[in-house]
């Protein structure tokens, strides 16, 4: 069994997607809890740290949300680099990239309390 990163307190991952949920941006918090460099983020699906723990279920209602317009919350199991996992706290918001007015995505992640955490495992568990 893999071993769990648990986010600081004050650590606050922030990445950035287009459409098709490319990186374009990561702030430093996410490389480092995520375990990569800036460089091998950009360009690669967002879907490189998604953890097979988590049912595709939960994402197919993040992006049914997103591509209305409307901001997705909830809580991801992630995996590292070297293969541990971590929970965060997610907030997906619709944006436009810049002055371009490209569509894309921000996403914006806490550490979430253990309280939470077993939440979203019980409920992840009904799920497929």
């Amino acid at each position: 069994m893999s071993r769990e990163y648990i986010l600081g307190e004050t650590d606050f991952l922030v990445s950035q997607t287009d459409t098709q949920g490319k990186i374009l941006f990561a702030n430093e918090d996410f490389c480092k809890v995520a375990g990569y460099t800036l460089d091998e983020l950009i360009g690669k699906p967002h879907s490189i740290v998604r953890h097979p723990d988590m049912p595709r279920a939960a994402f197919g209602d993040l992006w049914e949300t997103v591509n209305k317009g409307e901001v997705w919350n909830g809580y991801v199991k992630n995996r590292t680099k070297d293969g541990r996992y971590y929970w965060v706290y997610a907030m997906v918001y619709p944006m436009n990239n810049g002055n371009r007015g490209e569509p894309g995505y921000i996403s914006c992640r806490r550490k979430p309390s253990a309280a939470e955490i077993e939440a979203a495992t019980q409920l992840y568990r009904t799920m497929k």
